[in-house]
């Protein structure tokens, strides 16, 4: 049975194995290829861990292509180092799939999610196969590093008389942008670097959030702009509800927020394209709106993406 014929068959396990024992070595690894953890180089500074998830049905629609798959499962997992302002290192990846899959779909989805990998400079360094029932998915632990002694970022570290500020605009990724995440690395370094204390990348949706990180560090922040993406207006166009309505509450945006002094924040904003959205106070923890709308403004009250809500 040729190679051609296997992929088409439903999957295994030792063949897929001994497929990807042809892919390059991590430059990171010290230890065995094809063991049962991965023994890395000392990184010399902090060590930032994260886990994250892609599932079929959930994360992306059935019959989107595998490599698009892979390739978010990834991207989706380095976002929250950038949120931490982390140098990525390296990854595992661990996918389940029924029995029925073939193993072309398998060889294509692990094939983005290293593609992804490398390009990040976050390559997979080990993982797990499993055949399990349900649909197929993939899940990531990436591990980056934090030079410094500096205090990290966390979304619990607002301060009273910060701006909030975020590197993108937002709304209507389902329209396709929810499968190409840019994970905004080298944007959470700078903005660690210039003084940002709480950062956290909108996966959820910009309202839900904002609100969060608002909540977690105990104040008021208050939404003065929201940053419309030219995807929002189109989904409003399918939907019929306000692009606005999109914006604060679709999610999957995976830009950053961060709360930095404002004269940081305009240092900063030719260099990253940061956008102003609002500002931080005492008061009431949550996010309230103050966009100049009597229809919205107020406390919080939207929703955005929340499991077995």
């Amino acid at each position: 049975m040729g190679p051609e014929r296997a992929r088409t068959m439903p999957w295994n396990e030792a063949r897929l194995l001994d497929w990807i024992a042809t892919w390059t070595r991590p430059d990171p690894l010290v230890g065995s290829r094809g063991h049962d953890a991965a023994v890395l180089a000392r990184p010399g500074a902090r060590t930032v861990w994260c886990t994250d998830q892609a599932a079929v049905g959930v994360h992306a629609a059935n019959g989107v292509p595998p490599a698009r798959l892979g390739a978010k499962a990834i991207a989706r997992t380095a976002s929250d180092l950038a949120a931490t302002a982390a140098e990525p290192v390296g990854c595992l990846v661990a996918l389940r799939a029924p029995a029925e899959t073939t193993e072309r779909w398998i060889r294509a989805a692990l094939d983005g999610a290293r593609r992804r990998a490398d390009e990040l400079g976050l390559p997979i360094v080990g993982g797990d196969l499993a055949q399990v029932p349900g649909p197929a998915s993939l899940a990531v632990s990436a591990f980056g590093r934090l030079p410094g002694r500096r205090r990290p970022p966390g979304r619990d570290r607002a301060r009273a008389g910060q701006v909030l500020v975020a590197t993108g605009p937002f709304g209507g990724s389902g329209l396709g942008r929810h499968l190409r995440i840019e994970p905004r690395l080298a944007a959470g370094r700078a903005l660690w670097a210039a003084g940002a204390t709480a950062m956290m990348d909108v996966s959820d949706g910009l309202g839900i959030d904002a609100d969060r990180l608002a909540r977690a560090s105990g104040l008021e922040l208050v939404l003065e702009r929201v940053p419309l993406h030219r995807d929002a207006a189109r989904a409003a166009r399918r939907s019929g509800r306000a692009a606005l309505d999109h914006a604060l509450g679709d999610g999957e945006d995976h830009e950053l927020l961060a709360t930095l002094p404002a004269a940081a924040a305009a240092r900063l904003e030719g260099e990253l394209g940061l956008l102003r959205l609002g500002r931080v106070r005492a008061g009431r923890p949550g996010l309230v709106l103050d966009l100049g709308d009597p229809g919205r403004d107020g406390p919080w009250r939207g929703t955005g993406w929340v499991h077995g809500g």
